[in-house]
């Protein structure tokens, strides 16, 4: 641009900046704005008052965030209780073991110790995730102990523990963190018969991977450790309400940026694609799930060449998928749930509202409704109540059955 044409430029914009401030003092403008929403209704489903929530099913049982009651069960809009029990809810001598030095997360196998997840399955049971990790007294996620990462069916019936799968060190990593969990029950999956679950693994220190359990036998493997599509990307910066989301491991280290790896998970309707995102990211990738249950000496390197990246959605924490396989992944820097279609691979929005902050898990019910947390996971401070809401799903959708 030559210097004639910058000077007339310059003169044209203290013309126009003069006119708007001439104009501004003759009255109000009008301008269009974003009215922050979009899609149905949103319910409210519960409201969280003690403790804020993580995990939840559409069955009225959810997780909370700290050692008080770590599984619960809503019992009105208001009010929860401790699920199974109070007493499997308050491990003995508490969740931090002080033995150690340094202290180290607990090992206790009939206890929950640090649990982010609750699913039930296809076949109406429970299925707790534990990460056998706590915070301890300086901010910082302690390491898991053996005994603690642990995998937990309950029956819904009876209100009874009928299996624990515990998971070795060597699949659940002192520094993993087991974060959500979907399973399929087809018995043609394993020798077994009883169906397999497939597990995040989100460790803030960048040793992410799909694990897999055989739900029959109790084997487990990871999977796809080395991809890329299961680490968080270097130097990842979200903004949530407007506000920078930074990361710290413990209250005196200093600020970094989101470091977290795989956390949504979601199995679609006919149970052959995985589909999966680190935290901080805002890819969504998939992957057969054939490959993942393969354990041959090259299944390892044919998992990861398997890997589809079916590009941006958002930031995102929770996933869930509907009978119709519609992949659903939280927006959480537009206060917004998106919506995947991976028959013709585009993303929309499902549903937008200004009360939304920070869209944890995602549960689709078989009242075919969408339930999920809004839980103010990186607000400071948080603001009681959080929210369960609910959305009614599209064209008659509702819980995909993974069961034959």
């Amino acid at each position: 641009m030559g210097l004639l044409a910058y000077s007339v430029v310059i003169q044209t914009i203290a013309i126009a900046i003069g006119l708007i401030k001439q104009s501004s003092a003759n009255g109000d403008f009008k301008f269009v704005s974003d009215s922050g929403l979009y899609g149905p209704t949103l319910e409210v489903a519960h409201a969280y008052y003690g403790q804020w929530p993580t995990g939840l099913d559409a069955t009225n049982v959810y997780n909370g965030s700290n050692n008080v009651i770590q599984v619960g069960e809503h019992t009105s809009i208001t009010e929860e209780s401790a699920y199974p029990s109070l007493e499997m809810n308050q491990p003995p001598g508490g969740a931090i073991n002080y033995t150690t030095t340094p202290p180290t997360s607990a090992n206790h196998q009939d206890y929950f110790i640090g649990v982010q997840s609750v699913v039930v399955d296809a076949l109406d049971r429970l299925w707790i995730l534990d990460t056998g990790r706590v915070i301890g007294p300086d901010g910082a996620v302690l390491p898991a102990a053996y005994g603690g990462p642990k995998l937990v069916g309950v029956d819904l019936t009876t209100n009874q523990v009928f299996k624990t799968i515990v998971f070795p060190p060597e699949v659940a990593y002192a520094d993993s963190y087991l974060n959500d969990v979907r399973f399929d029950l087809r018995a043609s999956l394993t020798e077994s018969g009883r169906g397999v679950g497939y597990i995040t693994d989100s460790s803030f220190t960048g040793r992410n991977a799909i694990i897999v359990v055989d739900l029959g036998t109790g084997e487990s493997w990871r999977h796809i450790g080395l991809a890329e599509s299961v680490r968080g990307e270097s130097q990842f910066l979200s903004f949530i309400w407007g506000q920078p989301t930074y990361y710290t491991s413990s209250n005196i280290s200093p600020l970094t940026t989101n470091p977290i790896g795989s956390d949504g998970i979601a199995l679609s309707a006919d149970g052959e694609t995985l589909y999966f995102g680190p935290v901080a990211s805002r890819y969504m990738y998939s992957v057969p799930t054939a490959r993942l249950r393969a354990r041959g000496p090259t299944s390892e390197l044919l998992a990861q060449q398997s890997v589809v990246n079916h590009g941006q959605k958002g930031q995102s924490d929770g996933f869930e998928t509907d009978s119709n396989n519609l992949i659903y992944v939280g927006n959480n820097e537009l206060n917004a749930i998106n919506v995947f279609n991976p028959i013709n691979g585009t993303t929309s929005l499902f549903v937008r509202d200004p009360r939304i902050n920070w869209v944890d898990t995602m549960s689709a019910g078989t009242d075919g409704y969408l339930y999920f947390t809004s839980n103010q996971l990186l607000a400071n401070p948080k603001t009681r109540p959080f929210a369960l809401f609910k959305a009614p799903l599209p064209d008659g959708a509702k819980k995909a059955s993974h069961v034959l």
